[in-house]
């Protein structure tokens, strides 16, 4: 049996990095990357992400769907960080806890995206209590949020830590999507099975990662 070969489609960035950090040691598997000369090369990025068994995209939204379009390799199976596919059709949500048959139909899948942060949290709390009629669906939910700095990258990181210039984010404690349209209210929605889109407003912390 050949040994799989994986190339994470953005493995510059800070989820990449971190990605490639704990495969690499990895004797299991193969790492392919990009020429860092050839990263902004349409056809290159292309050939590698028809010629490997998994495409792990660390991109943003836009830049994820495109790379999709790119794949016309039907046994290069994709699986996507971004927000672009987690509710999509023919997407398999990455969260195995969801239900007793979800471990089956991520492994199954070719196409798989990983959920969001605070919506893992929040369906892990919420979907049991619906499913179990404890909690109805159409209930005024508020969820308030709040994680490390590192999930905004380099440019908050760097600020966060004292480094560079400012971020509207840093600080000891930032509200941010108070629009109330955040990206994760869509999966939230979905994979906790509930007909009224619940009041969600997150913040950072001054810590590097993780909830408190």
């Amino acid at each position: 049996m050949s040994t799989p070969r994986i190339y994470i489609d953005g493995e510059a960035g800070t989820t990449g990095l971190q990605i490639r950090a704990r495969l690499e040691t990895r004797t299991d598997l193969e790492l392919v990357s990009i020429d860092p000369a050839k990263r902004k090369d349409e056809l290159e990025r292309k050939r590698l992400l028809n010629s490997v068994d998994l495409a792990v995209l660390c991109l943003h939204d836009d830049l994820a769907r495109a790379a999709v379009a790119m794949i016309d390799n039907p046994t290069t199976r994709v699986l996507d960080a971004s927000t672009a596919h987690r509710v999509a059709p023919d997407w398999a949500y990455g969260f195995p806890e969801l239900n007793f048959d979800q471990s089956q139909q991520i492994a199954q899948a070719r196409l798989v995206a990983n959920p969001g942060c605070y919506a893992q949290n929040a369906i892990a709390l919420l979907r049991p209590l619906v499913d179990a009629g404890l909690l109805p669906s159409d209930y005024p939910l508020s969820i308030q949020g709040v994680q490390g700095y590192s999930g905004g990258g380099h440019q908050l990181i760097d600020a966060a830590e004292g480094r560079g210039g400012e971020h509207h984010l840093a600080g000891a404690y930032r509200a941010y999507g108070l629009n109330l349209n955040h990206k994760h209210l869509p999966e939230i929605v979905a994979y906790s099975r509930l007909s009224a889109e619940p009041i969600f407003t997150p913040a950072v912390g001054k810590w590097l990662k993780g909830f408190p």
